[in-house]
């Protein structure tokens, strides 16, 4: 066993901290695309993946929801990681130094006020914990990053402004994944189940199929709908509910919508997070 837990990106992006988070005793293992982290555990390269669907801040995750059903793993576990965003810069600059912060196109919109007020000029990078390792390579004082406190202790760079995120309530999703499912009673706060399906084409089917899960009395927490191949006419549904699918609301709900889908696919079933909450 490799006891390894892959994620995308650099050491220091937010999915290490959420593998550090979510499972201190693993080796983290940055990989280039989610392609590759999915294909790193499929080989045994690694025993989990740490897969990022969705951010309160810029919604799901691209290709992830066309991922998963593809990859035939299984979701053992959710995490969730607050992304707190930090401005870091090499040893001896000060805040007054600098003129430029380097990171993912997505968190500089998120600091765009802090940016404003001290004449910062954003520079956009392809990752955020490579843009800290890039700006601990050039050591100049200037520039800076944004990005998480452990991508500053991974290279050496000082904390100038800490959380400077417009908002406080910036949070990422992220979903562990392993090849072999488990489908045990396990936590304290509930179980999640996570299922993809394809509806028959009839009228009103995907209404149909989800009155199950209201007559039992099942929380839906998610249900989203993409398109399968690029295709207008072919549309999948993927759903978070709360529950097991062996407790009665739940089986039942499933069983209804089973007799309204051409496709049922059970992801995973796994612990729900206190943080849900």
């Amino acid at each position: 066993m490799t006891n390894a837990i892959a994620f995308q990106g650099e050491l220091g992006a937010y999915s290490h901290e959420a593998c550090r988070d979510a499972r201190p005793d693993m080796t983290p293992l940055p990989c280039r695309t989610f392609e590759d982290v999915i294909a790193a555990v499929q080989t045994g390269k690694a025993d989990m993946a740490m897969l990022p669907v969705e951010n309160t801040i810029y919604g799901r995750v691209a290709d992830i929801h066309r991922l998963l059903p593809k990859s035939g793993l299984k979701i053992v576990d959710e995490a969730f990681v607050r992304v707190h965003i930090n401005l870091l810069a090499v040893p001896g600059a000060r805040l007054e130094d600098v003129t430029e912060a380097h990171s993912h196109l997505v968190l500089l919109p998120q600091c765009a006020t802090f940016l404003t007020r001290h004449g910062i000029r954003g520079r956009v990078n392809a990752d955020n914990a490579r843009a800290a390792r890039e700006i601990a390579e050039r050591g100049e004082k200037h520039a800076a990053a944004l990005a998480s406190e452990l991508a500053g202790e991974i290279y050496g760079l000082n904390v100038l402004a800490r959380h400077i995120e417009d908002t406080d309530s910036n949070t990422t999703r992220f979903l562990l994944m392993a090849r072999e499912g488990d489908t045990t009673r396990r936590g304290d706060h509930g179980m999640m189940t996570t299922f993809v399906f394809q509806v028959r084409n009839i009228p009103a089917a995907l209404y149909k199929a989800m009155g199950g899960f209201a007559t039992n009395g099942v929380n839906m927490t998610k249900l989203e709908s993409y398109m399968v191949d690029g295709s207008f006419t072919a549309t999948q549904f993927y759903a978070d509910i709360e529950g097991h699918p062996d407790d009665p609301a739940v089986d039942r709900a499933l069983e209804e919508l089973d007799y309204f889908t051409d496709m049922l696919n059970i992801l995973g079933t796994y612990p729900r997070d206190p943080r849900r909450d």
